[in-house]
């Protein structure tokens, strides 16, 4: 490994004993050529490489290709931290962020594999069509067991079905959740009202009221979970039965501490119940003036209010942000399966619960976070990476920025960078490698896309059509209308290089050529619309053709 951190590593300023150093190209496995880069003679080729550029500038169709070959010598620094350290990557579009942290997933598990083999390595993507693109790569570095997902999957404990308003939605995100959950699951617990007496034969045991509330405040001084703390003052009530009997000469024996604990456990259920997550939450959003009273404010409390209560939790139609909630009282009922090294791609869109349930999962492993902070889209999306850290547990991790982008073609980059002052991040522009590439602007609308795209074919690689969720079916419609074939999702296919994109799916994805339709369209279409146009603006590898009829949004024209 030493050997191959300083083949990435070395430079013509700091060659590391390096005289000459050979790379090789490599397509469909077969060897395509080399080059020798002399660093002992001041010659390194850098981003200048003739395999490099080859690489980058080879077409996209299918999934994510492997990736080494682009892996530069600052991305290498960061595939390589220590496993104890947490890492923060902002990038912007075609920086290389996804390829650090599947090759720092592939790295950790090679060099840590023993420490891995219990907790093991989590990749959450943003979706999953961004999981089919790149789901191909971690084979190909030699790594298979590593678990990918998204955060929707791993959180899935109950059936989606229903959905949530954008006030409600907006609630159950925010981070005074949590207190109002704990609230509500704490609340549970009552001071024991009356004396315990465990029949035992003709003898009875007995442990005084003043004893279980000592107990029970006892317990709850400890901090532990809720079902852990119940299972505690079960065990710590059965030891001072089990005191009495020995005290009388009985003879304590498995049958007898198991008779004594279903006693005990139906006298704890009085004043520490057990309970499941759905119980509370639908208690929650039945009437959540209890919990979350000086929480919420009344709007708030009647956003997240369920207009017609189910009758029972097991009918409850659940919402995906309702997932988040139940799984912040998972985590505070009994603690979760925990992982070595959690990878995080497009962080900058998780709500603070969301932090939260990943930060539960990695408490005793560390994270690699990637984003952007210019390609938040949410209504909760961060703005400060300092902050998000914080709700992800690791409020010390170190805050990287990839500036120099090997995807977009300069042209692309310079469009979208015109963006950044709108909207309202901190963040370096990116610079592209590529010199490469075309930028078009065409007027008209739907012919004009179907004749832009026939365009596109007559070049390899593989065309996104990429437009506002509402016009994506109607364009769908006009290119197979046309006689074209489009494929039946958003992720490149082999089969049919045509795809429709909504702008809401397009993040995290690329195409040789990108038709974007209606920029104006995709900026109203929500209200971190401006973001959500830079994304789609950014997924050109080689060709981007802007298709429009109304005014273009104000910085682009």
């Amino acid at each position: 490994m030493l050997q191959e951190r300083t083949f990435y590593q070395a430079s013509a300023r700091d060659p590391r004993g390096v005289s000459v150093r050979r790379r090789f190209g490599w397509a469909g496995g077969e060897l395509t050529g080399f080059e020798d880069e002399r660093l002992d003679l001041g010659v390194d080729l850098g981003g200048a490489g003739q395999i490099l550029t080859a690489e980058i500038e080879r077409p996209r169709v299918g999934p994510m290709r492997d990736i080494v070959a682009t892996i530069q010598p600052e991305q290498d620094d960061l595939v390589r931290a220590d496993l104890e350290d947490s890492l923060c990557v902002q990038g912007g579009p075609g920086t290389g962020k996804t390829a650090v942290g599947l090759h720092r997933a592939a790295y950790l598990l090679f060099t840590h594999r023993k420490r891995l083999s219990r907790g093991g390595v989590l990749v959450l993507g943003p979706n999953r069509a961004f999981l089919g693109y790149i789901s191909a790569v971690l084979p190909v570095l030699g790594e298979a067991d590593v678990e990918q997902t998204t955060l929707d999957a791993l959180l899935a404990r109950v059936p989606v079905r229903g959905t949530d308003g954008t006030d409600a939605a907006v609630v159950k995100h925010d981070l005074r959740m949590a207190e109002v959950l704990r609230r509500a699951l704490h609340g549970r617990v009552r001071e024991p009202a009356e004396p315990l007496a465990v029949a035992d034969g003709s003898s009875r045991w007995r442990v005084s009221e003043n004893e279980l509330r000592r107990v029970v405040e006892e317990t709850r001084r400890e901090a532990m979970p809720y079902g852990v703390g119940r299972e505690r003052v079960i065990a710590r009530v059965v030891s001072l039965v089990r005191s009495r009997a020995e005290a009388r000469g009985r003879t304590i024996d498995t049958a007898w501490t198991r008779r004594a604990t279903r006693a005990v456990t139906s006298a704890v259920d009085a004043f520490w119940p057990a309970v499941r997550p759905e119980e509370v939450l639908f208690e929650v959003l039945r009437d959540p003036s209890e919990a979350a009273g000086g929480v919420l404010t009344a709007a708030e409390r009647g956003a997240i209010t369920w207009a017609r209560p189910p009758r029972t939790y097991r009918s409850a139609a659940w919402t995906a942000a309702d997932l988040i909630l139940l799984d912040e009282l998972a985590g505070l009922i009994e603690r979760p399966q925990g992982y070595g090294h959690v990878i995080v791609d497009e962080a900058q869109d998780l709500a603070p619960m969301q932090c939260r349930a990943v930060a539960r999962r990695s408490e005793h492993g560390s994270l690699t976070v990637l984003g952007d902070l210019a390609q938040g889209t949410t209504p909760w999306a961060a703005r400060d990476w300092g902050e998000q850290m914080a709700h992800l547990g690791k409020p010390h991790a170190k805050v990287m920025a990839l500036t120099t982008g090997f995807r977009t073609p300069a042209a692309v980059v310079e469009l979208a960078n015109r963006l950044l002052a709108e909207l309202a991040v901190n963040v370096p522009p990116s610079r592209s490698f590529r010199r490469d590439g075309r930028l078009r602007t065409l007027r008209g609308d739907d012919p004009v896309v179907v004749t832009a795209v026939r365009e596109a074919l007559d070049h390899e690689g593989s065309i996104g059509v990429i437009a506002a969720d509402v016009s994506a079916g109607r364009l769908r419609a006009a290119l197979t209308d046309a006689g074209l074939a489009v494929a039946g999702g958003p992720t490149p296919d082999p089969s049919a290089r045509i795809s429709v994109v909504p702008a809401t799916l397009c993040k995290g994805l690329e195409y040789d050529h990108v038709v974007l339709a209606e920029p104006a369209e995709i900026v109203e279409a929500e209200e971190r619309g401006r973001h959500r146009l830079y994304v789609a603006l950014t997924r050109a590898v080689s060709h981007l053709d802007v298709v429009h009829r109304r005014p273009l949004p104000s910085p682009l024209t």
